[in-house]
């Protein structure tokens, strides 16, 4: 599990993904993601969880704009 948290928040950070993505790409779910990241990550390597909690938080803000752009797609057709 350490290692795995590890690896998660790498990826995250490398490729300032969501969440989301971060799960689909290592088989896991999204609950298994932020328990890893929130929970067990700052007992194994502090600053690793901090860059990665950044990155995070910087997606929480933006989600409702990505949101909207989804919809916006949906409807439009393109």
């Amino acid at each position: 599990m350490e290692q795995r948290a590890c690896d998660l928040a790498a990826y995250i950070i490398e490729n300032r993904t969501t969440v989301r993505d971060a799960a689909q790409k290592f088989g896991v779910s999204k609950s298994t993601v932020h328990k890893d990241i929130s929970e067990r990550l700052p007992h194994y390597n502090r600053s690793l969880y901090l860059q990665a909690k950044a990155v995070l938080e910087e997606n929480k803000a933006q989600r409702h704009i990505r949101g909207g752009l989804a919809t916006r797609k949906k409807y439009k057709g393109a």
